[in-house]
């Protein structure tokens, strides 16, 4: 027997959005395969990984242990929402000029978790940017490049 689908509105990359799914649907199988948003990775699909994270009301998640009926009313921002009409965010720019960047699936939920720290903290530490982003994953690049992406970054969002 087939479930039922469920009509979600919610505000995704600052467009107001009107999708279906099933109850079961993460927000991660809506982003990609329902809303064709398929900058949002999937890397381990049971949250330890990080590849999937999106910004949800302000606060990073993993998409892939969100469903996508809990969104209904929520802003969501993905990865696709962070650049400006014209030139990359800081952070896309710090992680290009650093090489903070190698097969790619990662970098996406990087920036989405660094994205939400510097919301929060304009200036952190080097042991808070690791603390923060302590639940990504990199198999590529180590952690030293992501980590100088994200306090260059910093720097150039503050001046």
């Amino acid at each position: 027997m087939a479930s039922d689908t469920v009509q979600v509105r919610a505000t995704i990359n600052g467009d107001p959005v009107e999708f279906l799914c099933e109850p079961r649907q993460s927000l991660l199988e809506v982003l990609r395969s329902t809303l064709g948003l398929t900058g949002t990775k999937e890397g381990c699909n049971d949250g330890n990984c990080g590849a999937c994270t999106v910004i949800v009301d302000g606060t990073p998640i993993d998409s892939c242990l969100m469903l996508g009926v809990e969104t209904e009313g929520k802003t969501v921002q993905t990865i696709e929402g962070v650049a400006g009409p014209d030139k990359l965010h800081p952070l896309q720019q710090s992680f290009l000029e650093n090489a903070a960047l190698q097969c790619g699936i990662c970098t996406p939920g990087f920036i989405m978790a660094a994205k939400a720290l510097l919301e929060r903290e304009p200036n952190p530490s080097e042991e808070r940017i690791r603390l923060w982003l302590a639940g990504n994953l990199c198999r590529c690049t180590g952690y030293d490049k992501i980590i100088r992406a994200v306090m260059d970054a910093s720097k150039m969002m503050r001046r």
